[in-house]
């Protein structure tokens, strides 16, 4: 996914960029796009086309007798002015000086994700103690459990690592954050309102974020174990979930289990479901602050 929005980046480096025509591309929510961008690479979408285009320009400074102004218009720069400050802000020296002379300019080039070599690699102290944490639950419920992780590349990563051994696990793959919902999770109305706000057909939303999820409508667990980050787009993903799981009248075993997404670092926090839909009813449906000191873990 990740490799797939960067290449339609790229692709549209020199034409009109929306975040809604990138999420429209890739299935996701704009906001979902924008934030898994910055997590997985550490810049904004909007800094990296900019780094990328700059780089681009060194590179026809460098190999090209093209004058400075017809480089900063093609560029998007309404000036030279703008395109040399711009230059020096990202190379320390002025276009001019780099034609000249030219020398070594830090690169930017274009992102290739790598399993083995990004972000996504999981040090293997970090599977170990995921291990224990998984043999202490199934050490007191045998297989019946859920795991839900937050997002489908939390998943693949668990699943290419075989961490969740024999028990059920699906991803949330929803951006709670954005766009309005309804009181009633899961509800024929809730469909309509995200797949409307994420800009999808029905069809497709119930493809992505609710065909995942049928274990956990259709079967009776005795434990579920939630594990997402601790920023504010997973937490939200979270309240969801629980508030959900208060919803149903869930009466089983409920385990968050944090996660650091970026090193797989894991804590865990055994969690009672009260409260949880009045809190997301204040959040998300009248956009307030929780009117109780609740936390979440």
């Amino acid at each position: 996914m990740m490799q797939e929005m960067i290449d339609w980046i790229e692709d549209h480096l020199f034409e009109d960029f929306s975040l809604e025509s990138l999420g429209h591309r890739m299935g996701y929510s704009p906001y979902y796009c924008s934030f898994k961008f910055h997590q997985m690479t550490g810049i904004t979408i909007k800094r990296y086309k900019s780094l990328r285009k700059m780089y681009l320009a060194s590179m026809e400074l460098k190999e090209t007798d093209q004058k400075t102004i017809d480089l900063a218009l093609k560029y998007g720069y309404l000036s030279q002015e703008a395109f040399t400050r711009a230059f020096k802000g990202t190379f320390g020296l002025s276009p001019s000086a780099f034609r000249k002379n030219p020398q070594p300019l830090q690169t930017y080039v274009k992102i290739k994700m790598n399993r083995r070599e990004d972000a996504f690699s999981m040090d293997i102290s970090q599977q170990l103690k995921i291990d224990a944490l998984q043999n202490k639950i199934q050490d007191q419920f045998d297989q019946d459990i859920l795991n839900i992780l937050n997002g489908q590349m939390m998943y693949e990563e668990f699943y290419n690592h075989q961490l969740m051994g024999k028990s059920d696990y699906v991803p949330f793959n929803e951006a709670m954050c954005s766009n309005d919902t309804t009181d009633t999770i899961f509800s024929d109305e809730f469909k309509q309102l995200r797949a409307s706000g994420h800009q999808v057909p029905l069809q497709k939303y119930e493809e992505i974020t609710l065909t995942p999820l049928k274990p956990m409508f259709e079967n009776k667990y005795k434990c579920i174990v939630l594990w997402f980050g601790d920023d504010m787009f997973c937490q939200i993903n979270l309240l969801t979930v629980l508030a959900y799981l208060e919803q149903v009248g869930y009466d089983g075993k409920v385990y968050f289990h944090m996660v650091n997404e970026m090193n797989y670092e894991v804590e865990e926090t055994e969690i009672w479901l009260e409260g949880y839909r009045n809190i997301y009813q204040q959040v998300m449906i009248r956009h307030q602050l929780p009117e109780a000191n609740h936390q979440l873990y």
